[in-house]
């Protein structure tokens, strides 16, 4: 589980990365530094060659002499141990030789190397190393008569044998020791320096997990916030404050979603009480009817079937808004905004509420501004509305009262008011006047009404962007209002 954890997996990274890096300056070390030791032992022995002719006496009257050539052998196996000195003819074949017989190797050296040595190419320069077929070492020569064979060359290699046996021990024994703890001690103190670094980097993102672990573990239902810092400014702060955000936001749905629930207990609960009521009186009257069929007279009949069917319509008409609600609290029904005249739309419904106004002895008119401006909504939807307020306010005022619906310009929207002078709605109802299914109590309620007429009024409102509120006072009248954008030409 730690080998998973962000600190764990940075810790990795680290540790294979300065590995690496310890690896490749290894290697660029070593051959930086062989690069150098060649080219620096090439130029400091570049004469080297030419001396021994010139100072050993090697070549006397043109030729070359082979006993002062052998005593120079002699002389450097024991003064110089770290080189070799090779007699080369023409061709690059191995004439003699200062070192032990048996292991040289080469019958020849390639001249090439030596040709570029002799010309003053730019060293280090590497030759072949009689000793063995694979290598190839820096090397000092110099060109030299050879009695019988006109001319040869003095090849001299500068890392001999010995030499190299000298290096490897005082490398093994010394060198190595101190690079490879040197080099140690560097990846250990930048491993343990980095590691800290990441510690305090990762320590408020793991402080951050920690948080979010505990909001999950409580099922969603204890937020302790993140406390950001006021100066820093990085990811983990911003990642901080969104976590802070999200939080508060799963915390407000699901508080909504237990008042939802309690809605929906409530809903189901009043829907089964309306949808029970209107379907047993109506089947109680059409078992009635069925049963004494033959006692019954044609207009004992008629009475009947008109009650079951005025249930019927009831319960076709409580479906009816259930299914227009749903569609609103879904948004699968938005506004279709076109620009018209709310005047003649406020007409055209108070004219379908004249008769049943009549019928009740009341007065059903409107007051509007002249030349009021188009609004910008969906007349279909505010139709509904006008209907659901006008058929409200004609259900509470009693006979010989009022409903007025008041059209009223403002800077950019129009609003439109319904009052009446009923019987009002007690202060202690108006809060939650437009939950579904709720009836205020008072003296006009009738049964008949389902209590969602409001709450789709209230839903269309704000498709509209809008807001519906309700002022009243008990037997002096209730005052809906609500207000329509004015539309304002493209």
């Amino acid at each position: 589980m730690i080998a998973r954890t962000l600190f764990a997996k940075l810790a990795l990274a680290l540790t294979l990365l300065l590995l690496g890096i310890g690896i490749l300056y290894a290697l660029l070390s070593a051959t930086l530094t062989r690069h150098y030791q060649q080219e620096f032992l090439q130029n400091l022995n570049r004469d080297l060659a030419g001396n021994l002719v010139t100072g050993r006496n090697l070549v006397t009257g043109g030729v070359l002499d082979q006993e002062a050539l052998k005593k120079t052998f002699n002389h450097y196996m024991m003064v110089n141990p770290s080189i070799e000195i090779y007699l080369l003819d023409q061709a690059g074949t191995i004439l003699s030789y200062s070192a032990e017989p048996g292991k040289v190797k080469r019958d020849r050296v390639d001249l090439q190397p030596v040709r570029d040595f002799l010309s003053g190419t730019h060293f280090p320069l590497l030759g072949d190393d009689p000793r063995s077929f694979e290598r190839r070492k820096v090397f000092s020569a110099t060109r030299i008569p050879v009695q019988g064979k006109g001319f040869g060359y003095l090849y001299v290699v500068l890392r001999g044998e010995e030499y190299e046996r000298i290096e490897q021990v005082f490398q093994q024994n010394f060198l190595l020791q101190l690079s490879g703890t040197a080099l140690l001690v560097s990846l250990g103190v930048g491993l343990v320096v980095g590691l800290l670094l990441f510690r305090l980097l990762t320590r408020r993102l793991q402080s951050l997990a920690n948080l979010m672990r505990s909001f999950s573990e409580s099922k969603f239902t204890q937020h302790t916030p993140w406390q950001p810092h006021p100066r820093r400014k990085d990811e983990i702060e911003l990642l901080g404050r969104h976590y802070n955000s999200m939080a508060e936001r799963i915390l407000e749905q699901l508080d909504d979603l237990k008042k939802q629930d309690i809605l929906r207990r409530k809903l189901v609960a009043n829907v089964s009480h309306d949808l029970r009521t209107p379907l047993a009186a109506m089947q109680g009257y059409i078992e009635t009817l069925k049963m004494k069929e033959q006692d019954f007279d044609s207009r004992t009949r008629s009475e009947y079937l008109d009650t079951a069917l005025q249930h019927s319509r009831r319960v076709t008409k409580l479906v009816d808004e259930l299914f227009e609600l749903a569609k609103l609290d879904a948004r699968e029904t938005l506004p279709q905004r076109e620009p018209f005249a709310l005047a003649e739309l406020v007409q055209d419904v108070i004219q379908k509420f004249q008769l049943p106004a009549r019928e009740r002895q009341i007065a059903l008119s409107m007051q509007s501004y002249d030349s009021l401006p188009f609004v910008d909504a969906d007349i279909a939807m505010i139709e509904r509305v006008l209907e659901n307020l006008i058929g409200n306010a004609l259900q509470h005022t009693g006979a010989e009262g009022e409903v007025t619906v008041s059209l009223r310009p403002n800077e950019s929207t129009i609003e439109v008011q319904v009052q009446d002078n009923g019987s009002g709605i007690p202060e202690h109802d108006l809060p939650s006047i437009f939950d579904r299914f709720y009836r205020a109590d008072n003296n006009e309620r009738d049964d008949s009404h389902a209590g969602l007429g409001l709450a789709i009024a209230q839903h269309i409102v704000r498709l509209h962007d809008g807001i519906i509120e309700v002022s009243s006072e008990i037997n002096l009248g209730t005052r809906f209002f609500f207000s329509l954008p004015v539309w304002h030409k493209p």
